[in-house]
């Protein structure tokens, strides 16, 4: 009886280390994935800066936030990515792409704007899930606490 109380209680510790290094990788993947996104798209805005500012314009937005809307995607993309102050700033782009779903893709006749818009939503929901839950173990913020 003993044995088996043993082995049962050794596989399921087994598990759940198995379990908990899967879902730290996967924290960490997540992240990545969805910095990815902001961090290329904030380089892109300073390769193409003209044609970024011209395309603001069009849509109304003025060309003085230009500067703010790179260092909040460059930056927050790096936050998110390497797990600093992962709260903050998934919050600030959970709302940052929200506004941007707003003011950008809101022609929903487009189907190509409306799944532009739909992709924005749906990563501020990813971005509203690391605000809740953290950045897990494998980031600076586990690091620094």
């Amino acid at each position: 009886m003993n044995t088996s109380t043993f082995a049962s209680t050794k596989t399921n510790t087994s598990t759940t280390s198995s379990s908990i290094k899967l879902s730290d990788t996967a924290e960490l993947g997540g992240r990545v994935l969805l910095s990815s996104l902001f961090v290329l798209s904030g380089l892109s805005k300073i390769t193409a800066y003209a044609a970024t500012m011209a395309y603001m314009s069009s849509l109304g937005v003025p060309n003085v936030l230009l500067p703010a809307v790179i260092a909040t995607e460059l930056l927050g993309g790096l936050a998110i990515a390497f797990g600093w102050k992962t709260r903050v700033a998934a919050f600030l782009l959970a709302g940052f792409s929200l506004l941007t779903a707003l003011v950008a893709h809101t022609n929903f006749a487009d189907q190509i704007q409306m799944i532009m818009f739909l992709k924005n939503v749906s990563i501020a929901g990813g971005f509203l899930l690391l605000t809740a839950r953290g950045a897990g173990r494998i980031s600076l913020d586990s690091k620094l606490h």
